[in-house]
This record gives C-alpha cells, sequence and structure tokens, in this order.
C-alpha cells in the first residue's frame, strides 16, 4: 500500500491539540488534553489508564484503591505526567474527575491506535517533544499514605445535583 502525503509526517498529537483547542470542552478536560501533548504514545496511555483504575478504585471503596492512588502520586522514579494529570481534576468532584480520565483515556487509546497503523503502514510522524525537561520530580511529591482521608470532593460530587 503506498502511503498518502496525509500520512507523511503524521502529527499524532493533532487531537490533543484540537481538544485542548476546543471551546466546547470543560476547562479540565482542555487541560489534561495539552498536558498529554507529546508525551510517548504507550506512556501517555497507560499512566492514564492506571489513574483512572485508581481513581475508580476509591470511589468503588476497594479496599487497594487509596494505596494505589497514594502509591502513584508519591512515585518519586517517575515523570509528573500522572500528578499533573490527577492535580489537574483533583477537588472538582469524582464523578466529573473519572468522566474526564475515561475521555482522556479513550481519546489515547485511539492515537495509540493510529501510532500503530502509522507503524505497520512504515509512514512517517512528526516527533513527539517530551513535555518534561527531567525524567524525576522536580520538587515535593505526594506523602505515601493510603489512609488519607476522603474530602467532599469523593463524597458530594456537586455536578450530581439537580
Amino acid at each position: 500500500m503506498t502511503t498518502t502525503p496525509f500520512r507523511e509526517r503524521f502529527d499524532l498529537d493533532i487531537t490533543l491539540r484540537d481538544a485542548a483547542l476546543d471551546s466546547e470542552n470543560r476547562p479540565t478536560r482542555r487541560m489534561i488534553a495539552n498536558a498529554s501533548i507529546g508525551m510517548h504514545v504507550e506512556d501517555a496511555y497507560y499512566s492514564v489508564r492506571e489513574l483512572r483504575e485508581a481513581v475508580s478504585w476509591v470511589h468503588e471503596g476497594i479496599p487497594a484503591g487509596k494505596g494505589k492512588l497514594s502509591e502513584i502520586l508519591a512515585n518519586d522514579g517517575a515523570d509528573d505526567f500522572q500528578r499533573c494529570i490527577y492535580f489537574c481534576l483533583a477537588g472538582r468532584g469524582v464523578v466529573a474527575m473519572l468522566d474526564d480520565l475515561e475521555w482522556l483515556e479513550d481519546l489515547l487509546e485511539r492515537r495509540g491506535r493510529v501510532a500503530g497503523e502509522q507503524g505497520r503502514l512504515k509512514a512517517t510522524r512528526m516527533p513527539l517533544t517530551n513535555p518534561y525537561v527531567a525524567d524525576a520530580p522536580d520538587g515535593p511529591i505526594v506523602k505515601l499514605d493510603a489512609a488519607f482521608e476522603q474530602g467532599p470532593s469523593w463524597l458530594a460530587d456537586p455536578t450530581l445535583s439537580v
């Protein structure tokens, strides 16, 4: 199969850029789309998936959830991507947080599928520029505490009151 000019130097971040600029998207969605631009395809997807699963477990009362979320936020061996995504959404209500994480996870999954297809076609793509200048956090990190107290954003989501 021959490649078309549309497949040459394809921008894998185009959907993230569009989502970040779409005034119809909630501000939180625009923030997390922006935060994902330039991230490695698989790293971004699996990081958001892991974060969404941990938040979901906490919301559902699964005992391992708090430990997993605390572990993610206190990880000093990884870049700040997961903390960035989490803190863009923190305090806005757990249902809205989960909705935004699922939305981003879906975008990143589709981005990965396009990247895979580009690879199979041996088509060129624009290089991803890692937005992080360090491979480890640069500053304080969250304290590892699986017994953290859940505040109102976990218990009384304002988007649910009608």
